[in-house]
């Protein structure tokens, strides 16, 4: 076994133990049904959440800060991971792709009202990444930053879910740019919001800490399930 899987075994093993009661306690999971986060959950259930209304894949909208689009080749690109870890790093667009690729089949659910089903996401599980940075002790969300200057907050349980990505392609193609591409991040469980497009950083927090919208009056926590759009 080559370093790099050593350590991210461990460290995943480490956020697991530390984290994984905490996950299931989570809405999405300790609430009886249904969990909106792809075909498997919706037997008998609701395809959308509350107030929804579901979109083909070729209408998915694009949403913004309505800043210019981020242009940021994979040439250029780079990860940042820091705060409160103990191994600070900068991933480069081919280091990303050397790290293990999951592909995962979810659902996009839009705080505007539309939701687009059975996505399939390819990329790197957020924990593979955080498992190589090893967040301290004492670490307890995250807030991912973007290249267009947006920010949002994760708790880490679920930042640590399986289904989070750090997203490269969709659907068998490249991540287009106008959806976040090279990189972003997808959260199938929460309001897509808390998925940043253009990823550029990922800051490891010690207390929680209110991202661009949250900020301006969307819910801190966003479970769409529960209707839990704004504070």
């Amino acid at each position: 076994m080559d370093d790099i899987q050593r350590r991210i075994e461990e460290g995943v093993a480490l956020l697991r133990a530390r984290f994984a009661g905490k996950m299931k306690a989570t809405p999405s999971l300790a609430d009886p049904a249904p969990q909106g986060e792809g075909a498997p959950n919706r037997h008998g259930m609701p395809k959308e959440p509350p107030g929804q209304n579901v979109f083909e894949k070729r209408e998915w909208p694009v949403l913004d800060l309505g800043v210019e689009t981020p242009d940021v080749s994979i040439d250029r690109w780079r990860l940042r991971v820091d705060g409160a870890v103990e191994t600070p790093l900068a991933l480069s667009y081919a280091e990303l792709l050397a790290l293990p690729q999951v592909e995962e089949e979810s659902d996009f659910h839009c705080v505007t009202g539309w939701s687009i089903l059975d996505l399939r996401f390819r990329g790197v599980r957020l924990e593979t990444v955080l498992a190589l940075a090893r967040p301290t002790a004492e670490a307890t969300h995250l807030m991912a930053h973007a290249s267009d200057g947006y920010s949002t907050n994760l708790p880490l349980e679920e930042a640590l879910k399986p289904d989070v990505l750090v997203v490269h392609g969709v659907d068998g193609a490249p991540l287009p740019r106008d959806h976040g591409g090279p990189v972003r991040i997808v959260v199938p469980q929460l309001w897509a919001w808390k998925g940043a497009k253009w990823l550029s950083r990922l800051e490891l927090l010690t207390q929680d800490r209110r991202g661009y919208w949250e900020i301006r009056g969307y819910s801190n926590t966003a479970y769409p399930w529960r209707d839990d759009r704004t504070w």
